[in-house]
């Protein structure tokens, strides 16, 4: 069938699986403290669980467009397509955190797979520019719209079927996309003398891991610091390994040589942080909502639609705000904003949701823009030759962010969390509540008299102190990273710069 001509079928197909991806990105924020409780699975678990994802994906995604060059970008598609479904059917039913979390991994690299060839597809698919940019556009809208849908879909889905529904929804929908894939894409792989450097995107996805596993293994109520070292190790050697290659590989998957400009430096920088401080408060925050209030899914997923409405309308009005100022004074100016916001969003705990929710919708616009004027400052300092090497670093920058900011903030509360807590005496098994806030609770279910209440209390003080601990750790790294942007573009080119 004519790709061309049925070009708008073709948007929406890709636009579905896009979809899918995004949902998965945020909708476990809401799940979390479910199935958590059903799978008994403890604080180092449970944060594999949601980072594992976006740490394979960012490992990947800059291969993986390398690979639909050669294979054709169909083929990379319904491939992705396929192993994402059967990833979402083994996540479903998965008897332990384990199993959850090797299917977390295979939804990675299903993701990994199809992110780089919907766009792709898209471009192949529309010919005329003007109606690319339109198709463009609305790819960029689902993607958004997806990470912000998640936590209202999770919290939906969790009011009337078990934690596993937000898995197995997306089967009949991957189904239903290979088989029009088949249909309507054309598979038209090209002669790119260009590598798939498989080599390089296991490197890539080594490192990652290994500093995730070392910042939880130290964060760990009872650490073993031998396995934390070996991990830093590891994740140095492989860094070293991979810069190495790069450098010596004619087609590099990043040319080192973009970070020594100040401007592409400070942009990817900022896109990291300003994904991975939200990331870590929607963590925290999420868990607090359920295991300190009380709310059910659905009223936690209808919390956090302020912070996605901000996001939405956050995006476009940075957009158009960006051209009247210089791109890295826009960004810093962001930055701080988004520091001063966590602040008065943690002042008003203090008062009711309606204090709180304009604050949240103001958090959300601060992402929305933080994130355009990275995006536009990393396209901008790149040279013109490098335009899609920046477009793939630009895309990873917030994946890589998503799954550092669980990884660190997730350890941190960790920390404050076991190290606050008071367990009452008459707890028979003190190390499990200092696990975390969960297993705090599963034990105190099995406790009887005031000790039960007492420790939940405590539990839920100490879970508290670490929600603190982690915003004022985010509103530091974002004022610090607004200062580094500030001093490190002065001297840099004016039209993308300070």
């Amino acid at each position: 069938m004519d790709m061309v001509k049925h070009r708008w079928l073709v948007l929406a197909v890709v636009s579905i699986a896009l979809l899918l991806v995004a949902i998965d990105m945020t909708v476990l924020y809401i799940t979390l403290p479910t199935l958590t409780h059903e799978l008994k699975a403890s604080t180092n678990e449970k944060l594999w669980i949601v980072n594992m994802y976006p740490l394979i994906v960012a490992g990947l995604l800059l291969g993986a467009g390398t690979l639909g060059d050669k294979i054709g970008h169909q083929r990379l598609f319904i491939s992705g397509l396929l192993i994402f479904g059967t990833a979402s059917l083994l996540a479903a039913f998965s008897p332990t955190a384990a199993v959850l979390i090797f299917a977390r991994g295979l939804l990675g690299i299903g993701a990994a797979a199809m992110m780089p060839a919907t766009l792709a597809i898209i471009s192949l698919s529309f010919k005329d520019e003007k109606e690319r940019s339109i198709a463009i556009g609305i790819w960029a809208a689902v993607a958004s719209g997806g990470a912000a849908a998640g936590p209202l879909l999770g919290g939906a889905l969790l009011e009337y079927f078990w934690w596993g529904s937000v898995f197995l929804i997306n089967v009949p929908i991957v189904l239903v996309a290979c088989l029009l894939s088949k249909w309507l894409i054309k598979n038209v792989p090209n002669d790119s003398a260009q590598p798939w450097d498989f080599v390089a995107s296991l490197q890539i996805m080594v490192v990652l891991i290994s500093f995730a596993y070392m910042i939880k293994e130290f964060a760990k109520p009872q650490p073993s610091y031998l396995a934390a070292a070996m991990a830093l190790v590891i994740c140095i050697c492989f860094s070293m390994l991979f810069s190495r290659r790069q450098r010596a590989s004619a087609y590099p998957l990043i040319d080192m040589q973009v970070f020594r400009t100040p401007a592409f430096f400070s942009a990817v920088l900022s896109g990291i942080v300003v994904a991975g401080c939200l990331m870590g408060i929607n963590l925290v925050l999420s868990q607090r909502l359920q295991l300190v209030l009380g709310f059910t899914p659905l009223q936690t997923g209808l919390y956090f639609l302020p912070l996605s409405l901000g996001a939405v309308v956050g995006s476009p009005l940075s957009g158009w705000i960006l051209p009247r100022f210089r791109s890295g004074q826009f960004l810093a100016a962001t930055l701080t904003l988004y520091a001063i916001v966590i602040a008065f969003f943690m002042f008003s705990f203090s008062f009711s949701l309606y204090f709180q929710l304009p604050c949240l919708f103001l958090l959300g616009a601060c992402v929305g823009a933080g994130m355009t004027a990275a995006s536009n400052t990393i396209m901008a300092a790149a040279p013109p030759e490098r335009a899609g090497m920046a477009a793939s670093i630009e895309e990873i920058s917030y994946e890589l962010g998503g799954g550092l900011g669980i990884a660190i903030m997730g350890s941190l509360m960790t920390v404050i969390y076991s190290r606050t807590l008071v367990v009452p005496a008459e707890t028979t098994r003190p190390a499990l509540a200092k696990d975390g806030i969960d297993s705090a609770i599963l034990l105190a279910e099995q406790m009887h008299g005031s000790a039960s209440q007492a420790l939940i209390t405590n539990a839920r003080l100490a879970f508290e102190n670490s929600v603190f601990s982690v915003m004022i750790a985010a509103i530091v790294l974002l004022l610090l990273t607004a200062l580094l942007v500030r001093f490190n573009c002065r001297s840099h080119d004016p039209d993308v710069e300070l």
